[in-house]
């Protein structure tokens, strides 16, 4: 019985079905599908790529997919569907998968402390607070020598070499003689004598035990440490301008390091240090800066600083190549980005926004200092705002075509005007200027104008966007020019230019 219902409400179903296809007129019919068709192609239209570029080169255009010179598959552009936010010129779109294809990755504008540390090489040299040059204080010849290279430790009292000199001799022979008077005056003054020539006391005490001159004296060593300079050898003639024989100790040294001109604000006295050497890998010593030198080296630009450390256990040697590590201040927080982040070019510093939506801009900023991963951002991006760290190359050859480099949101234009205030101000004015150059696709130019006295404005270089009214066809590097501009959502218009035939002042 159910089987026989079920039959029957299919074959009234179909029934009324042809019925209804069968008085449907036939030109409603095919605009039904017609419509329908147009809606498809309306959809294929939408989704059909632009062109397509080469992925490493962005100015290879092609009508159709394919390789790129470089063997590689092109990426579709797709026609801007205006989703997403808008920063005026330079903005860019996107789509999710060109986006997932091309691996781009985002990073946010923190704000924290930079901790830098300047990183050098410098060279093990001694303490020269502690180092004793040698002299002799008279003429004479050296009978012997006691220390025969430099490097050679000493200990104070050690005998370094014996002279033979005339006058140490009569110096001995005045002592004799005003002992033999009895005269104190006359002793104590030729015992002076004897020690202004650096004769020791126990040499003085045993001439007046023994009473006999001695044609050689030894000298000793005033210090114990190391002999870092032999200037003489036995049988030299020496003067009291010989520097002799140097000693030093090496229970502390000193590391001479150079920074580079940029880095000497960072500088200061007393900073901790970190110092390595190759040859003891591992083992790290820790130092302070001791002194900045006052002037700069002009030949390499780099300021010299004085670095010192203990050394107990002799392991560094004057002379050794060390890397330092001079750990600067702790910094008040600043705006930071990964350096990967940062495009480079030489004649501005710019990053990509990540506007949300698959809109992107390359914008321009302004850098400070930098450690290892991060650097300092003083202009250009606010806190928490997106920055594209990888993929970043390509999406800005494509935004910096038609880019301004501006940020609009941020309050101020590429003249510096703060747009606030420019709108209680008359927003056109006109001036003179010299074109430096001109892009006629994109209709801009940059002018160095004449001062404006009507805002107070200095005379400046700026971008202005000619409006399309305006013909610049007889316009070029160089020319002087008359012109009016008007300020539009902080970009500066150009609606009349006039070349300039004699010197005409800014009204």
């Amino acid at each position: 019985m159910k089987v026989l219902k079920s039959l029957l409400l299919l074959v009234i179903g179909a029934t009324i079905g042809i019925a209804t296809i069968k008085y449907i007129k036939p030109d409603l019919l095919s605009t039904i599908v017609s419509t329908e068709m147009e809606a498809d192609n309306m959809q294929a239209d939408e989704e059909k790529p632009l062109y397509w570029v080469a992925p490493m080169d962005p100015n290879f255009k092609s009508d159709n997919p394919g390789k790129s010179p470089m063997g590689m598959d092109l990426i579709p552009v797709y026609a801007d569907n205006s989703n997403g936010p808008d920063e005026g010129p330079g903005t860019i779109r996107i789509s999710p998968d060109i986006i997932n294809n091309l691996g781009v990755r985002t990073t946010s504008v923190v704000r924290k402390a930079l901790h830098t540390g300047i990183r050098t090489v410098g060279y093990v040299q001694y303490d020269e607070d502690q180092l004793i040059h040698v002299h002799p204080r008279v003429e004479g010849w050296v009978e012997k020598l006691y220390v025969k290279a430099s490097g050679d430790p000493v200990k104070r009292g050690q005998p370094l070499y014996t002279l033979y000199s005339p006058n140490l001799v009569n110096a001995q022979e005045e002592y004799l003689i005003a002992l033999q008077r009895k005269n104190e005056r006359l002793i104590k003054a030729a015992e002076a004598r004897l020690k202004s020539l650096a004769i020791s006391s126990g040499f003085i005490r045993n001439l007046k035990k023994n009473r006999k001159v001695k044609q050689s004296v030894t000298f000793y060593a005033p210090r114990s440490g190391v002999i870092a300079m032999l200037n003489i050898r036995e049988g030299f003639f020496v003067k009291p301008d010989t520097t002799m024989l140097s000693i030093g100790v090496l229970d502390e040294v000193w590391v001479q390091a150079e920074i580079f001109e940029r880095q000497a604000g960072q500088v200061k006295v007393g900073l901790p240090v970190t110092m390595t050497l190759d040859y003891i890998p591992g083992r790290e010593w820790q130092g302070k800066v001791d002194y900045i030198y006052p002037t700069l080296e002009a030949s390499t630009r780099t300021l010299r600083v004085r670095l010192r450390f203990s050394n107990k256990d002799r392991a560094l040697m004057p002379n050794m190549f060390t890397q330092i590590t001079i750990h600067a201040d702790k910094a008040q927080p600043v705006l930071l980005l990964p350096r990967e982040a940062v495009i480079r070019t030489g004649d501005m510093d710019r990053v990509v926004l990540a506007l949300g939506e698959g809109a992107f801009k390359a914008v321009q900023v302004k850098i400070g200092r930098s450690d290892d991963n991060n650097i300092e951002i003083i202009e250009g991006v606010s806190e928490g705002e997106k920055v594209v760290t990888s993929a970043q190359f390509l999406i800005d050859s494509e935004s910096s075509k038609t880019s301004d480099f501006r940020r609009l949101n941020h309050g101020m234009d590429m003249d510096g005007m703060d747009i606030k205030d420019e709108q209680n101000k008359d927003m056109s004015a006109e001036v003179d200027g010299v074109i430096n150059s001109i892009m006629v696709d994109h209709r801009m130019i940059n002018i160095s104008r004449g001062p404006i006295a009507k805002w107070n404005r200095a005379s400046a270089t700026v971008d202005f966007i000619v409006d399309k009214k305006v013909d610049i066809a007889d316009l070029e590097k160089g020319t002087k020019i008359h012109f009016v501009f008007t300020i539009d959502n902080g970009n500066f218009v150009i609606t009349d230019i006039q070349l300039k035939d004699s010197e005409q002042g800014a009204k």
